[in-house]
């Protein structure tokens, strides 16, 4: 019996990956497949329609990525990749190439906020990829710039983020123009009824694979709640960067509260960059590259990052507000401990938002631990809000003391 070469990722073996994408993987010393992964890609490497469930940052991407190349090289057809924001198309696209670099893969990027002029460009060379968002993949439909004939496999990323966002509509027009024949593959860390509904119009018996239920956390991600006024809030914020010298992502629930708390920080003395929808394609890329390697520190961002942001070694995620949506809790935090490393989060929570933190709880099927207000200079305390307001819920007092210094890497 011949043994397998050394070049290989000995982990993907038997899922039915081709050697030269065995090799890939093995040169980007990727040798293990995550739970999705290896449910997922024997089934999509088949050409069956499925709806993978995973939560944040568990490889949904290589658990598309690697079938769709594999079946496209098989098909001599074309794969369209739809999800929801720029920073996750970019992220998908960087991804693929490091896949299939060595393969001679082609992509394209259709995203808002930049010039048509060089997406015209990357789709007069046929790629074999095309990763967009719904918006723009409509533009360039109605322009006629964009022919989906020959498109062999579809998927959508991050759907129930897609649905939230509103994207019912152009995702509608968009499958009207592809052809019935395809493979159509979902991939959500959620799986709410509307994407039922959306399987079921768009998908043939679809199998589902649910690696994790939903509101499942990453296991090493430690959590913590305060209960303060709003006048708290900077205060606490500051005494927090100081206690936390590691990468550190702070989510606000608006654009205008991201600007103003960016401007707050950097007075404070840390390096800081702000992510929301307000700032250009140019500046959103700049920012994510510039906390990547450590320029900034601190990366102050609105949802539309929640599920676009691959950064390992965030040492802390602090939700300065909570979300609008209570399964974004999810995502926030998921930010962090990711790829078995230790990480940590902190929620501040107004008294006025005791119900919005009960229905996180029911999400993650915890009690989530209350810490006590430390001395904050210049800020008046009631003694229950110091407290926690452990008088009103009868919670146990948070066993986390003090900081956690975890391994990062930048």
């Amino acid at each position: 019996m011949n043994q397998e070469p050394q070049t290989t990722a000995a982990g993907f073996s038997g899922l039915g990956i081709a050697p030269s994408l065995l090799e890939a993987l093995a040169k980007l010393k990727i040798t293990t497949p995550t739970p999705i992964q290896k449910q997922a890609i024997p089934v999509a490497i088949q050409g069956k329609d499925l709806m993978g469930v995973a939560q944040t940052g568990t490889g949904k991407t290589f658990a598309f990525g690697i079938p769709m190349i594999q079946r496209l090289h098989q098909l001599a057809g074309r794969g369209l990749i739809v999800l929801p924001t720029r920073e996750l198309a970019v992220q998908v696209d960087e991804a693929l190439r490091q896949l299939g670099h060595g393969l001679g893969l082609k992509t394209a990027v259709l995203i808002g906020g930049m010039s048509m002029f060089p997406q015209l460009k990357a789709l007069s060379k046929n790629p074999h990829i095309i990763i967009g968002t719904p918006g723009r993949l409509n533009d360039h439909l109605k322009e006629k710039t964009l022919r989906t004939q020959d498109i062999k496999v579809v998927v959508l990323d991050e759907a129930d983020r897609m649905l939230d966002m509103g994207f019912a509509p152009q995702i509608q027009q968009i499958f009207r123009q592809l052809p019935h024949g395809r493979q159509t593959m979902l991939f959500s860390a959620t799986m709410p009824a509307e994407i039922i509904k959306l399987a079921s119009s768009y998908m043939k018996l679809p199998i589902r694979i649910e690696v994790a239920p939903t509101g499942t956390l990453v296991e090493r991600v430690t959590q913590e709640i305060f209960i303060l006024p709003k006048e708290a809030k900077i205060p606490l914020t500051e005494k927090l960067l100081t206690q936390y010298p590691g990468p550190t992502l702070i989510f606000t629930r608006t654009k205008y509260g991201a600007k103003r708390l960016s401007q707050l920080v950097k007075q404070l003395g840390h390096n800081c960059v702000e992510l929301h929808s307000n700032r250009s394609l140019g500046q959103r890329q700049e920012a994510m590259k510039g906390f990547k390697s450590g320029k900034y520190r601190v990366l102050i961002a609105t949802d539309i990052a929640s599920r676009g942001i691959d950064v390992m070694g965030i040492e802390l995620v602090l939700n300065f507000d909570l979300p609008t949506n209570t399964e974004d809790y999810v995502h926030r935090i998921g930010r962090t401990a990711r790829a078995g490393e230790g990480g940590h989060a902190i929620s501040f929570v107004t008294p006025d938002q005791r119900g919005e933190l009960r229905e996180i709880e029911k999400l993650v099927r915890t009690t989530l631990p209350i810490s006590k207000l430390p001395d904050l200079p210049n800020v008046k305390i009631s003694a229950n809000e110091a407290d926690g307001e452990r008088r009103l819920s009868g919670r146990p007092r948070s066993t986390y003391s003090g900081r956690r210094t975890f391994r990062r890497r930048y």
